[in-house]
């Protein structure tokens, strides 16, 4: 007999979060730096550093840390300031809000994101959305993991006291937040945004996952 759904989880970025607050992190703010510092220009720093995190890759834990990247570059002690500074660009997708009213009362609601809780505790914060979850779980903090493992999922549930079969998940990379949770029994759904991907567990948007939970 299926188990009833206890627990509905979101990855962050691309999900609930739109992914302008990272990509100017990462891909403006630690750059400048880096051009300023060492006196070269924007697009040299640019390729340097966007060469350093493709050589790490998304697969590894380092790969989501600032403070690893501050002291890779040299770039001192100011990761706070720089996540500060651009605060006002962290914001929600307009459907994440609707969809967490919707299942906020049939549903304990969780965050399951490879962002480290740097980020997440801004994001989450910038975007309103903090009050909607019981628990948020960053898998490169609190577990020393990236989501390519089930190990990242059966800690969350774990956590929560639920069997695999009793959680529900979404979120926007097909590997991590589709492939790895299924692999351990958890009811998976790919958020594919642009509508390129087909299929039984592919969803448009947050409003189409609501009604498929």
């Amino acid at each position: 007999m299926q188990r009833r759904t206890k627990v509905v989880s979101f990855d962050m970025n691309g999900t609930l979060t739109r992914d302008r607050y990272a990509e100017l992190v990462w891909g403006e703010g630690i750059p400048s730096l880096y051009s300023r510092l060492n006196g070269v220009s924007l697009d040299e720093a640019k390729e340097y550093v966007f060469g350093e995190y493709d050589r790490v890759g998304e697969g590894r834990v380092e790969w989501y840390d600032i403070r690893y990247w501050f002291d890779y570059f040299g770039l001192g002690d100011g990761w706070r300031e720089l996540l500060e500074g651009f605060r006002r660009e962290a914001g929600p997708f307009p459907d994440a809000i609707e969809a967490l009213e919707k299942l906020t009362e049939g549903y304990q609601l969780i965050v399951t994101s490879n962002a480290t809780r740097e980020f997440i505790d801004v994001e989450l914060g910038a975007a309103g959305l903090k009050g909607y979850f019981t628990r948020v779980f960053s898998s490169t903090s609190d577990f020393g993991m990236v989501k390519k493992t089930p190990d990242v999922y059966l800690e969350v549930c774990r956590a929560l006291g639920v069997q695999p079969e009793e959680m529900v998940h979404v979120g926007d990379h097909r590997y991590f937040d589709f492939v790895v949770p299924g692999q351990l029994g958890i009811r998976a759904f790919y958020l594919d945004r642009r509508g390129v991907e087909t299929g039984e567990s592919v969803v448009r948007d947050l409003a189409d996952f609501c009604r498929r939970v």
